[in-house]
């Protein structure tokens, strides 16, 4: 079977490649031409309106799947029927396979397999679903001639013969399988004979949420006051809710404010069997019990919005399912996602999530243990913050966001022909920006998305933060945002001190800390005076009290700044004066940009080799504005020896941060010297802010030498914002608009401080900037016409 594939695939690629015009660039830049025909995936699965957990599932993936990638496949649906299970559905539906009809699994593979379009079928796969048509659902798989994904809701161990039979020969037929947790993974390979390189494993995906304010949340749905206990999904009996009554009483017996919410209908197949005889059967222990004034059930299936609302309001999440091998839950996946803490029965997925202080534990049906632990989480605040916080940890990586890069990923490897995966641009999202900008300035860090006013303020990022909303006043005249440029550049003023230097590090109470004693900050300075020159260099937008208080500070901070002699402070200066300078041109500013561009020079000529063309024996931070500040010493002077240093070095820079169509930056783990250039550099410690001064300083060289190896970095760079880096999972946050802190060798740090976010925001509006004056221009001449073609065809960077 597998040299099936193989031998196919093969040549349906280089057919492929040569007939569709794809580039052998890499797949992260290669571009189709507007009016090709994007690659099909079929998702064969249950489908809204049905109501089932897969349903849902294959919802939430193919929205994620949409809104991440462009112009890089197309998701067609065909939705599972019987004669049971008939519905109306409101997104086009490629096919329909009604399982119940004669014949239907052979008639829509031969359609499957007469449509070139199709180039992968993903078939999600539940036991209950092909039940008593086992046989025709093997033939069906047989019969494709395309790649086949299963993806395994459920994964029996210990089988009897004829299952184990079953499951052997429909692994078989398969191209790649996806199960959800390792346990599965094991299962297949331990009890069903399936070799573990057909295996992915991709988490069941989570939402990502804001986690807005318990006590606001609670006030909302009339709960203020209650700790809520909660539990959700389709009521079956399997979910053993009536452990979590019987437990109830000595829980209130400790905590009398306690409201336990059971939330969701009734599943409709067992409605369907049985009626409500469950929830009749868990209300009248409601009242055996005297529990009335403390459940409260919300019958009904709820918006996603409202269902993680609810979720964020609840104090710990119970899950008592009594079956043993359920595989996955996607009911506490999104608990967790919402940070809630977990007590849970040990179905394999929980056991494998709720480790090390991610959740708790209970035995199946031990009501004595359940009620124990929800008191002591209940009575112990503390505890429930720390499992709550190590629970987002955990479950961060399974954002629907990253299990469609899974996804996609897997689409790249087995598609038949080339398949090129294009990112789609996030809207550009403020939110984060300004939940942290308080009346006085930024504040620093932020514990998950929530500010952290603890750790004060820097000048460093509010110079940032000015730049960044003087980009974003630039493009979108937004008048909202002078009223932030006011802030930061009144912070600016407030750290300027009588000599003209600047202070960096202020704390919560507006006082400036001891840290200024203890740290260089040379290059605070600099970074002050290149946002001064940014917000000069604007000067015909914004009122003109704040033009002229700027040039003022601008005027102050120059004084005495040839006495700097840090590298970057020197390059952050250059690059202020030379945005103060396009405004205001002044003699002394080109005598100052000359004077300091030569120290760089000097220092490039020094340590540069044939081997090595930078100013410094290693490779650290922020390395990005080195060249860039010569650059635009060449701009400002018209001096080529800058021209010509700041081409080398950077060209040397950039061929040792992008390797195999990704950026990876120097590492704060351990940087990149000369004499051990030969040692690979560790994962991890890459931030946000290098990437994002890499995509600065690469706009501002394609400004001047119109190079597309440069615009196509641009790209790759921004990418790795979105999924595109060694852990292919996003830096940025759509929900909140924040950026995480930094991309470590095994997880993503989840805080959402200021240098991050703004750094994200600095990044994502200089390649709209960019990729919008390439437009301008391409539309007005004929020059490199197919660029502009394909540029258009992405339209997500105008």
């Amino acid at each position: 079977m597998r040299n099936r594939f193989t031998t196919k695939s093969s040549k349906l690629r280089s057919a492929g490649r040569q007939k569709k015009g794809y580039s052998s660039e890499s797949s992260a830049i290669c571009i189709p031409e507007p009016k090709m025909k994007l690659p099909e995936i079929l998702f064969i699965t249950s489908y809204p309106p049905r109501e089932c957990g897969i349903a849902t599932y294959s919802q939430d993936l193919i929205k994620a799947l949409n809104n991440k990638f462009k112009h890089s496949f197309k998701i067609k649906i065909c939705p599972l029927e019987s004669k049971n299970e008939q519905h109306v559905y409101s997104e086009p539906t490629q096919y329909i396979l009604n399982t119940d009809h004669t014949n239907a699994f052979q008639n829509l593979a031969t359609k499957i397999n007469d449509n070139n379009a199709i180039q992968i079928v993903l078939i999600q796969h539940e036991f209950g679903l092909f039940r008593k048509k086992e046989a025709d659902f093997r033939q069906f798989l047989n019969t494709l001639l395309k790649p086949v994904i299963l993806v395994f809701h459920t994964v029996l161990p210990n089988p009897n013969e004829s299952l184990k039979e079953n499951v052997k020969k429909i692994t078989e037929s398969a191209h790649s399988i996806i199960v959800m947790t390792s346990s599965s993974a094991k299962i297949l390979i331990n009890d069903y004979g399936v070799t573990s390189d057909k295996i992915t494993i991709i988490a069941h995906g989570t939402h990502l949420v804001p986690h807005s304010d318990k006590a606001l949340l609670k006030e909302k749905y009339k709960l203020t006051g209650r700790k809520v206990l909660s539990t959700f999904g389709l009521l079956s009996s399997g979910k053993s809710i009536e452990t979590t009554l019987d437990a109830l009483p000595k829980i209130i017996k400790e905590n009398h404010d306690v409201l336990f919410l059971i939330i969701g209908k009734t599943h409709p197949s067992v409605a369907k069997e049985e009626g409500e005889k469950y929830r009749l059967m868990l209300e009248a222990k409601i009242e055996t019990l005297q529990l009335q004034n403390h459940v409260q059930f919300i019958n009904r299936y709820l918006s996603l919005s409202n269902l993680l609302e609810y979720l964020q309001l609840t104090d710990i999440y119970l899950f008592t399912s009594k079956d043993p091998n359920q595989a996955v839950s996607g009911t506490f996946s999104y608990a967790m996602s919402c940070g809630c803490p977990i007590v849970s029965t040990p179905i394999p997925h929980a056991s494998e999530v709720l480790c090390g202080g991610s959740g708790i534990i209970v035995d199946f049906g031990n009501v004595q243990q359940l009620a124990i632990e929800v008191n002591h989480l209940l009575l112990d605040e503390q505890l429930r913050k720390n499992t709550s916080a190590n629970a987002l940890h955990k479950i961060a990586p399974t954002a629907w966001e990253n299990a469609a890069i899974a996804h996609a990923l897997l689409f790249e490897k087995i598609a038949e022909i080339t398949l090129s995966l294009h990112y789609k641009m996030p809207k550009i999202n403020l939110d984060h920006i300004k939940k942290l900008t308080t009346s006085f300035g930024m504040i620093q860090f932020s514990n998950i998305n929530k500010p952290d006013i603890n750790s004060g303020y820097t000048l460093d990022d509010n110079a940032r933060a000015m730049v960044a909303m003087c980009q974003h006043f630039e493009l979108t005249k937004d008048v909202t945002d002078l009223e932030y440029i006011y802030i930061y550049f009144d912070f600016i003023k407030y750290c300027m001190q009588p000599g003209g230097h600047f202070l960096n590090y202020i704390d919560e109470y507006h006082q400036f800390t001891n840290q200024n004693n203890t740290t260089n900050l040379s290059d605070s300075n600099g970074r002050a005076i290149w946002a001064l020159g940014y917000l000069i260099s604007i000067g015909d937008l914004i009122p003109q009290d704040l033009a002229k208080a700027a040039q003022t500070t601008m005027d102050t901070a120059l004084l005495n700044v040839n006495k700097i002699y840090s590298t970057r402070a020197m390059a952050f200066i250059i690059k202020g004066v030379y945005y103060s300078n396009a405004k205001n041109k002044l003699a002394q500013n080109v005598v100052l940009i000359k004077e300091l561009a030569n120290r760089l020079v000097q220092m490039y000529r020094h340590e540069s080799d044939k081997k090595w063309a930078w100013f410094e024996s290693y490779l650290t931070y922020g390395n990005s504005i080195l060249p860039e500040a010569l650059l635009c010493a060449w701009l400002a002077t018209g001096d080529d020896v800058y021209k010509k240093t700041a081409k080398s070095s950077f060209d040397f820079l950039l061929s040792k941060i992008f390797r195999e169509n990704c950026i990876n930056v120097v590492s704060n783990k351990g940087w990149l010297h000369k004499e051990k250039e030969s040692i690979p550099t560790p994962l991890g410690g890459e931030q946000p802010i290098d990437v994002a001064y890499t995509i600065l300083a690469l706009s501002k060289f394609y400004d001047v030498f119109k190079e597309d190896a440069y615009l196509q970095k641009i790209e790759i760079a921004f990418s790795w914002f979105l999924g595109n880096n060694h852990l292919k999972q996003i830096i940025y946050n759509p929900c909140t608009g924040g950026c995480y802190d930094g991309l470590e060798d095994t997880y993503i740090n989840l805080n959402q401080g200021a240098e991050s976010t703004v750094s994200y925001l600095m990044a994502r509006l200089t390649v709209k900037k960019t990729f919008k004056k390439i437009l301008k221009h391409f539309r007005t001449t004929e020059s490199q016409r197919e660029l502009y073609l394909k540029l258009n065809s992405k339209n997500q960077f105008a």
